[in-house]
């Protein structure tokens, strides 16, 4: 939950080209929140269905928003802004769509940790103010890794419901 509060001025300080002292120590303190959040709930065995989906959402939206701001500022380019969006809110969708058919709340995928890190690094790229070559490279990386994680999440969300129709037989 904390770091669904931290967005919002995490947004506003990058928007308004705040100190980034302070967008680092609350990004440091949001990448905190969220590793020991999942230590403590593994090593307590209280992991929770709400948790699976919390987690990721509140990652995505964090995600999400810091991209934003920086589109906003103008320091990354709508289109990634656009494709992030788009990929998340689908994969949103599907997960809506499996857990209604089959009763599964399904985890995120690697494919996906790996293009979300990847889009961190990105983000970090343009707060520092990257060279224009660095920032295409990671602009372009993140691109291909969330096609790439898109595309196996469809794989694995036809799969699912695929297996899904299958086990309820055939319809009258």
């Amino acid at each position: 939950m904390l770091r669904l509060v931290l967005i919002m001025p995490l947004a506003w300080l990058i928007i308004s080209d705040g100190p980034l002292l302070w967008i680092m120590i609350i990004v440091v303190l949001a990448i905190a929140t969220d590793y020991f959040d999942g230590r403590i709930a593994r090593w307590s065995n209280t992991e929770s269905e709400w948790g699976k989906v919390l987690d990721p959402m509140a990652d995505k939206l964090g995600g999400g928003m810091v991209v934003a701001a920086l589109a906003i500022q103008g320091s990354i380019p709508l289109w990634f802004l656009l494709t992030l969006a788009i990929r998340d809110i689908v994969i949103l969708l599907g997960g809506g769509i499996i857990r209604m058919k089959t009763g599964q709340i399904v985890a995120s995928m690697w494919s996906g940790k790996v293009a979300v890190t990847a889009v961190a690094i990105t983000a970090l790229a343009a707060l520092l103010r990257a060279d224009a070559p660095v920032l295409e490279f990671c602009l372009w990386t993140s691109t291909a890794l969330l096609v790439y994680s898109f595309l196996r999440y469809m794989v694995r969300f036809f799969s699912l419901l695929g297996a899904s129709g299958e086990a309820s037989g055939p319809s009258a």
